[in-house]
């Protein structure tokens, strides 16, 4: 780092010395011959694919001589000189994310999990404790959706207010120095159109937060030019209704074009100043970029762009702009310049030649072990005109993946004989690569430390002899205010968490205790509000962030599918974000309050726990497992049980519910019924009225569908009964199905199955509003008792006759 990028500035004076000047020209020589190189390397067959920040560098020059430890990078796959002037990597580690290095040691972002140009920091050490953030220059690992960097930015910087106004977080000096620290949010011009965008920027005017946003303008979105993707062809005129007066709360908005090295430093200065001193967003449009070589490697911006464009961009390269300056201010001359760009050459093609040394190297030596297995077969078997075929192409030096090997093995293990005498040897070398291999590209999809929430010792609910009975509402309120009284790292916001207590009461008087950065009200933004989330979640807070009804998740589902589901995973276990989405849901009424689409949760937030408590002694359980855990989770409280009676358990703030654990709520011998959440009580019902007709019914509470069922109770259950029905709300195919798959394909439950096992779901459609909407939308009491009894008069036609 230079002398500029550790002051501090006060004016917006610009100071610069002939060696910065040139060490500035030197990194973006270096970033430019990089993209060059990493283009080659894809048109070559070396990479799958590539995308880099040529024609940014200038930008991130400046902006970097502002980033200070501390402060977040929430940024997109054109960031690479920022990071790399920031030391968040060296262009070894560059071309070992571009070549899928599958070794956190070498991609030092993912290992090998994200396509290039996707950085970050490590913010937890090997045993799952935080590091000091405020020693780091942090970068949240990027995610390629476009604008999905943008809501978790809010987030982000809305720590630092945390942090900077209220007393009893600051202590926790290894997140922050008293929010002091700026979050850099950047982005191209393109992705402003979308709605991610304008939330961010809304929210971010409202709360008054440390964000700088960078809008790289490159007059292109691939090859839709600006004037099809932005209102009067400029985001900062479009959002010229949203800068501060003054007066109004808003933002301060800066235009400094992509080429102009004084004026871009002296921007970000000023920029910096507002946001880190005033806590005023800042949106800095930088224009008149260019993308020396396209959108990516998966095309030709020759086929969109004008001959006209296409030479101004060269005429306003950036690279070239300040190196034309530099020599206009006889800052150097020629031969000088001439001399960093060759050594900037060298530098990428060494650390290029390295990386690739290195990623190959890594692949051979995984395969040598089935080439060394080869080679004892052909020992044995020298006729062998596909083993031997097999040795060929595992030995060239041809772009071989560490799947050759095992394929190789997996190919003679298909032709081997049964009794021959390297069968055990081969079929158990096979075992440990796949075991091996999986995990490489597998683990840290949930915390693997002593902190996960599955390592969380169960305390179960205890009842004194009075069995006081209250509404389920005031049991997590209750809950609540004894949970925020004694953890001030956790927030709540949302909309109307506050000043009512949320819709349905459960935060009631929690704002006037504990104040409303606390517990805060926000504006109807799901997306934002969840990013809020995010991004204070990342800062060490433990927010707990509500979706006022299931059914609004869609509007955040792609950051929680993109950004916060994935984070842990494409960070290879370094990045965390144990964020908790509090909702509710079962037996809504309505299309739009349905309360049921389970099956889109599980699949789209594997990496995400998702819970299904049936009343709210269990939700309290689970909320404190997840506090004391550092997973990000979906908590979905059953809407109907707020004013359900519940008996108040003496030590309900210390409760703590195991994850992927059932609870079997009736014993039975004949048949099982698996349900979860509301459904709960409208199957124990039924099981109640089944017992009247001679039929044991056992009902088993999954509690969480991520996980699901970890001790296999259902098929233990099924070994007893040899009867099962999966019954949800969910649509046909849904949560039903999906546990009837956990069931059968994890534990093989189909061997202890005397009759056909059933999914009841409800109808292939939202479901209608109203009582009887209701009634015919989803399974109901009449549907469980008739679907078990038709199950039972198969088996015992006798015993059980028909009633048609």
């Amino acid at each position: 780092m230079n002398e500029l990028q550790n002051a501090t500035y006060t004016t917006s004076e610009v100071v610069f010395s002939k060696t910065e000047i040139l060490d500035d020209y030197k990194l973006i020589c270096e970033s430019r011959s990089v993209s060059l190189l990493g283009r080659k390397d894809v048109f070559m067959g070396r990479a799958k694919f590539g995308i880099f920040g040529d024609g940014k560098e200038l930008a991130q020059v400046a902006l970097s001589k502002v980033f200070r430890k501390g402060d977040f990078r929430s940024g997109y796959y054109r960031d690479q000189t920022l990071v790399t002037a920031t030391e968040g990597m060296t262009w070894q580690h560059f071309f070992a994310q571009l070549y899928a290095h599958a070794d956190i040691e070498h991609d030092i972002f993912s290992a090998g999990r994200s396509m290039n140009g996707h950085f970050g920091n490590p913010w937890i050490d090997q045993k799952g404790q935080w590091l000091d953030q405020s020693q780091l220059y942090n970068g949240v690992l990027d995610v390629s959706s476009t604008a999905g960097q943008m809501p978790r930015a809010l987030g982000i910087a809305y720590a630092s207010k945390l942090y900077k106004n209220l007393p009893e977080l600051q202590h926790l000096k290894k997140f922050s120095n008293g929010g002091n620290e700026v979050c850099f949010a950047t982005i191209g011009d393109a992705s402003t159109s979308q709605g991610m965008f304008f939330e961010t920027i809304n929210a971010a005017a409202v709360l008054q937060v440390p964000l700088v946003v960078s809008v790289w303008d490159d007059g292109y979105g691939i090859s839709v030019p600006v004037e099809l993707q932005t209102a009067k062809s400029s985001i900062s005129a479009v959002l010229a209704g949203f800068e501060t007066d003054g007066q109004l709360k808003g933002f301060k908005i800066f235009v400094v074009k992509g080429w102009d090295y004084p004026e871009l430093v002296k921007t970000y200065q000023l920029a910096a100043i507002e946001a880190r001193d005033k806590h005023i967003p800042v949106l800095v449009h930088v224009t008149e970029m260019t993308q020396p070589q396209g959108h990516s490697a998966s095309g030709s911006h020759e086929r969109y762009k004008s001959k006209e464009r296409l030479e101004w961009e060269k005429s306003f390269d950036c690279n070239l702009k300040f190196k034309n300056w530099i020599l206009e201010n006889d800052l150097a001359c020629e031969s000088e310049l001439k001399d960093i760009e060759l050594e900037a050459d060298l530098v990428a093609k060494n650390a290029r030649q390295k990386a690739w040394t290195e990623a190959t190297k890594a692949i051979k030596d995984e395969n040598k072990s089935s080439l060394d297995f080869l080679n004892k077969y052909i020992g044995l078997e020298p006729n062998n005109k596909t083993t031997l075929e097999l040795h060929k192409q595992l030995s060239s030096d041809v772009n071989t993946f560490r799947k050759d090997g095992l394929k190789a093995l997996k190919k003679i293990l298909r032709e081997i004989d049964p009794k021959h005498v390297l069968k055990t040897e081969l079929v158990n070398l096979i075992k440990s690569k796949e075991e091996r291999l999986q995990y490489l590209f597998s683990s840290h999809l949930y915390s693997e430390y002593e902190s996960s929430p599955l390592k969380v010792k169960p305390v179960p609910a205890k009842y004194g002899l009075e069995n006081m009975q209250v509404d389920g509402r005031e049991i997590i309120n209750r809950f609540f205010h004894a949970t925020f009284e004694r953890n001030p790292l956790v927030i709540a916001l949302g909309e109307d968490v506050g000043h009512i207590g949320d819709v349905n009461q459960g935060f009631v008087g929690l704002q006037e205790k504990f104040g409303n950065l606390r517990i805060t009200d926000t504006g109807i933004r799901e997306t934002t509000i969840v990013g809020q989330g995010i991004g204070a979640s990342m800062r060490g807070l433990r927010p707990i962030v509500e979706i006022q009804y299931f059914d609004y998740i869609y509007y955040a589902l792609s950051i929680l599918t993109d950004d916060l589901a994935s984070l842990r995973y494409r960070s290879a276990g370094r990045q965390l974000a144990p964020l908790i989405i509090r909702t509710r849901g079962h037996r809504l009424e309505g299309i739009w309050h349905s309360g049921s689409p389970m099956a889109v949760m599980i699949h789209a937030l594997r990496g995400m726990h998702v819970l299904v408590p049936r009343n709210f002694v269990k939700a309290a359980g689970f909320y404190n497992t997840l506090l004391k855990g550092d997973d990000p989770a979906l908590v979905i409280e059953p809407l109907n049980s707020y004013r359900q009676k519940e008996k108040l358990p003496e030590n309900l703030i210390d409760i703590h519910e195991p994850l992927g654990v059932c609870e079997v709520l009736k014993s039975g011998s004949d048949i099982t019924i698996v349900t979860y959440g509301s459904m709960c009580k409208i199957v124990l019902e039924a099981a109640i009225e089944l017992e009247n007709l001679n039929i044991s019914v056992e009902v088993i509470d999954v509690q969480t569908l991520l996980p699901f069922d970890i001790n296999q109770d259902i098929f233990k259950s099924i070994k007893k009964t040899n009867r099962v029905i999966f019954a949800d709300e969910d649509m046909p195919g849904g949560g039903s199905a999906y546990m009837m798959q956990q069931v059968l394909d994890n534990s093989d439950a189909y061997h202890y199955l005397d009759s056909k096992p059933v999914c009841l779901s409800a109808k292939a459609h939202r479901p209608a509003y109203g009582n009887d909407g209701d009634y015919f939308s989803k399974p109901n009491f009449e549907n469980i008792v008739e679907t078990t009894y038709a199950i039972m008069h198969e088996a015992h036609p006798t015993k059980y006759p028909s009633w048609q």
